[in-house]
C-alpha cells in the first residue's frame, strides 16, 4: 500500500485526514498506534512524537496537511 496513516484512537485530526483520504478515493492502510506499540516506536523512528502521520510513497507527513499528501501523491506515477 502507498498511503499508510498512524492514527490513535479518539483522534480528532487522525479522524478528519481518513474522512479525507476516503472522500477523494484514496486507498490507505491505517496503522492503530493506540493498540500496537510497535506502529509508535515506527513514528518516533521517523522523528515525530504524535499522530497522525501519513506516509505516501515512503514520504512522512506530518499532521492535517491534505495539500502535502496530494503533493506528494501527484509525483508518483501510480497515483
Amino acid at each position: 500500500m502507498s498511503v499508510v496513516v498512524y492514527s490513535k484512537l479518539h483522534c480528532i485530526e487522525c479522524n478528519i485526514l481518513k474522512r479525507f483520504l476516503k472522500d477523494q478515493g484514496i486507498q490507505y492502510e491505517t496503522r492503530d498506534c493506540s493498540t500496537n506499540p510497535q506502529y509508535l516506536d515506527e513514528v518516533k523512528e521517523m522523528g515525530f512524537l504524535g499522530v497522525p502521520v501519513t506516509v505516501v510513497h515512503g514520504h512522512p507527513v506530518q499532521g492535517l496537511q491534505p495539500d502535502v499528501i496530494l503533493k506528494h501523491l501527484e509525483k508518483d506515477p501510480e497515483a
